[in-house]
């Protein structure tokens, strides 16, 4: 008990040798702006206490200039310029074809394999165009998509044109594997 005593007394004695001396010469008192008060969120289970006034703005002393607050200057606002959708670039499946074929991301036995399997969607193709198989629209797509993300997991690291080329053209390849009439061009 004797500890907390003297702890409370320590504190009584350091908030008194910072209280003013009367007569003593006080810095000039500046006027400043007051702060934008910040709504303290209420809890909800909490019976309702009275609001405390805000804090009195301080006061500049008689004869001192308050600085005024600096405020940035308004740009007029400008309206957001649309941009038209960059036009599709006509699909060219045999610089495609080319640019798999010379690519240095995708071994040789790996295109053998990667043309096998184009070879067999196609036929999948086919075999639905004519009625031959059950697969659905819907199973062929699932099958082309992986596919195409076979290829690009073979080419993003190493041929990012390549890659680029590819996500560029993979619906307009779909859509001509989708549309019979299209497909039967090919």
């Amino acid at each position: 008990m004797a500890r907390y005593t003297a702890v409370l007394l320590l504190l009584l004695t350091a908030g008194c040798a910072s209280a003013p001396v009367p007569g003593a010469a006080q810095p000039p008192v500046v006027a400043t702006q007051p702060a934008t008060p910040t709504p303290a969120p209420k809890p909800a289970a909490t019976p309702a206490r009275p609001a405390t006034p805000p804090a009195a703005p301080r006061v500049a002393a008689p004869g001192a200039t308050a600085t005024p607050p600096v405020v940035a200057p308004r740009t007029p606002a400008t309206p957001p310029v649309a941009v038209p959708p960059a036009a599709a670039a006509p699909l060219d499946l045999d610089a495609l074809e080319a640019q798999l074929r010379a690519t240095k991301a995708i071994g040789v036995f790996t295109k053998i394999s990667l043309k096998n399997q184009v070879d067999d969607l196609m036929k999948q193709f086919r075999d639905h165009y004519e009625g031959k198989t059950k697969r659905t629209m819907t199973e062929l797509r699932r099958s082309y998509d992986l596919l195409i993300m076979k290829v690009l997991s073979l080419v993003q690291d190493d041929d990012h044109m390549l890659a680029s080329a590819i996500v560029s053209s993979r619906e307009a390849i779909w859509g001509l594997l989708s549309d019979q009439n299209k497909f039967a061009n090919l």
